[in-house]
């Protein structure tokens, strides 16, 4: 800030019995706060921000500390160091933030696809590169002979009766009943 800046806002700043509205304070990014007193509540001070005119309202940043004073949630307006230990606050907890997301992303998800191949299936085959040592000296037909052998699986649901109690079950007609008074 320059020493010209500083002399004005040191002189807009004194509460001076003339005066309507009195300098409060500036934050990092060039606002300033002004308190006013309302000719309609003589009693109250208005408060208010002031940016600079080249921004627009849309862009305009005002701290959580100075919203609480804009707000009347705390009576004494906050100062530079507070301020900026604020924004060195916000840097530590934004790296604690990243530092936390990288642990994360080191972990496995149960959401990803395993990392390891499934074993291929186990295939009969004649070619013997392909069977496995105890088929080796296997022709085709003791294969297909041994296939045959096994019993077949039995189907549980083959013993299962046809029907169950609600197949042939019919919702009954509705017939209307005379209401009480």
């Amino acid at each position: 800030m320059s020493p010209v800046n500083s002399l004005w806002f040191k002189w807009k700043s004194l509460r001076l019995p003339w005066r309507s509205s009195f300098l409060v304070g500036t934050d990092l990014s060039g606002n300033t706060f002004w308190e006013f007193k309302d000719h309609l509540n003589a009693g109250r001070f208005r408060r208010i921000v002031k940016c600079d005119p080249k921004t627009h309202f849309s862009d305009v940043q005002v701290s959580p500390q100075w919203h609480q004073w804009l707000r009347y949630v705390r009576a004494e307006p906050p100062s530079l160091q507070e301020q900026q230990q604020d924004v060195i606050r916000q840097i530590q907890i934004k790296e604690l933030a990243r530092l936390a997301d990288a642990r994360w992303a080191s972990k496995p998800s149960y959401l990803d696809m395993p990392k390891t191949q499934q074993p291929a299936p186990v295939t009969n085959t004649a070619d013997a590169t392909l069977s496995s040592p105890e088929t080796k000296n296997d022709t085709p037909q003791q294969e297909v002979q041994k296939e045959e052998a096994a019993p077949p699986k039995e189907d549980p649901w083959a013993k299962a009766p046809a029907g169950g109690p609600s197949e042939n079950w019919q919702p009954d007609a509705w017939s209307p009943s005379a209401t009480k008074r």
